[in-house]
């Protein structure tokens, strides 16, 4: 699981952190129904909002009980279901077959390995295919999704240094836009697709921005490719465009019509903000966390475990980063989940990449709505931006 977007179980009432459950449940449940299990490893945060985004603007909720699963402590839980989490199902797919490939073609890690690069193209093309008809099923043109993405491609081959980070950033904000409007046809609310389309483009320039800050340091460390170390931008202005992006995010999202769009308002706008915070405020881009991985030859020895730490916290964070496959990866996250390795230990290392990723409730500040905003003391969350479930 992976994306920008983390919020706090403690900075959500209970009925938004239900709804938010119920949603990264149910497109889970929606992989595996329409993709098979496999499937299930490219659930991440950020597409959960393709399915949060269509729920809020129908009238209507479509919900299902789930069964028990590990990750929620075996426990039942209300998910989303519908055109919502199917359509958040296609497009997590579909980018992540794209992304699979582009590692190959990279020959990054182990994809280097011709029977591993195999296994992965194939794997590729098959979630291609499906994501496809799914597509078509939801009247989603996948194609215009992928040639986005495989873009991506061209633009890095011909930026040079002093380009600008926007041109790096384009495809991804076009592929963005595409699922956040597409969100309007399937709810029948036509007026919003272009408000959405506008706030699909900020929200992929956020996230790409974000990516290639917290990568720069082991993209320098590998020799991996960088929009920061292409163009040569500093990470002050990475972090003007993102911050100007997020307030263009929130005036498109003041002009879409919404049944509901409490969950909406909270995830795109407060929980944006603070992840953009996270990302830039009083952070160092040339940190890297030592190696502490021992027994490998060329590397220091172990240090000692920091106090507080869990006598489970393995896998250990390296230099390069130890980056994993699709299945071995899958393992390994399911690992520092049931450990509370994502949200306890501080830097816990991504299970898939290998890079050093901040725990989920290490530096939360449950009480802070923005800088314009008033807080509820009942629920903590904000009132005047319509987020409040209290009467008082």
């Amino acid at each position: 699981m992976f994306g920008i977007i983390r919020p706090c179980a403690h900075s959500l009432s209970e009925r938004l952190h239900g709804e938010w459950l119920g949603h990264l449940c149910g497109l889970c449940l929606a992989l595996r129904d329409e993709h098979g299990q496999a499937a299930r490893i490219v659930t991440n945060y950020d597409g959960l909002i393709i399915s949060a985004l269509t729920q809020a603007q129908s009238p209507t909720v479509q919900r299902r009980t789930a069964g028990p699963c590990p990750l929620r402590g075996m426990r039942t839980a209300l998910v989303a279901e519908g055109v919502g989490a199917r359509l958040a199902a296609t497009v997590s797919l579909v980018l992540a077959s794209a992304k699979l490939s582009d590692h190959v073609a990279d020959g990054d890690g182990a994809y280097a390995r011709r029977p591993v690069a195999a296994g992965a193209r194939l794997v590729a093309r098959r979630w291609a295919a499906r994501a496809h008809r799914s597509g078509l099923d939801l009247g989603l043109d996948t194609g215009v999704l992928l040639a986005a993405v495989y873009g991506q491609r061209e633009v890095e081959k011909a930026i040079m240094l002093g380009g600008s980070l926007l041109t790096v950033t384009e495809p991804t904000e076009l592929a963005t836009a595409a699922a956040f409007a597409h969100t309007a046809v399937l709810a029948g609310r036509p007026g919003n697709a272009e408000p959405l389309a506008e706030a699909g483009r900020f929200f992929g320039r956020i996230a790409h921005l974000l990516d290639a800050v917290e990568d720069v340091a082991a993209d320098r460390a590998t020799g991996a490719w960088n929009p920061l170390l292409a163009t040569g931008a500093s990470f002050a202005q990475a972090g003007v465009l993102a911050r100007d992006a997020a307030a263009g995010l929130r005036l498109a999202l003041a002009e879409v019509e919404l049944a509901d769009g409490k969950l909406v308002h909270r995830l795109l706008v407060h929980e944006v903000d603070h992840a953009i915070e996270r990302t830039f405020t009083g952070a160092d881009p040339g940190y890297y966390p030592p190696v502490v991985q021992p027994g490998k030859k060329g590397r220091p020895p172990k240090p000692p475990q920091p106090s507080g730490s869990g006598s489970c916290w393995w896998p250990q964070v390296e230099r390069p980063p130890a980056t994993r496959g699709p299945i071995f990866g899958c393992a390994v996250a399911s690992w520092m989940c049931c450990t509370c390795q994502v949200c306890c230990r501080d830097p816990y290392p991504g299970p898939w990449s290998g890079l050093p990723r901040e725990g989920w409730c290490t530096n939360c500040d449950c009480s802070d709505c923005g800088d314009c905003c008033d807080v509820c003391k009942c629920c903590k969350v904000c009132k005047h931006c319509d987020c409040c479930d209290c009467d008082c």
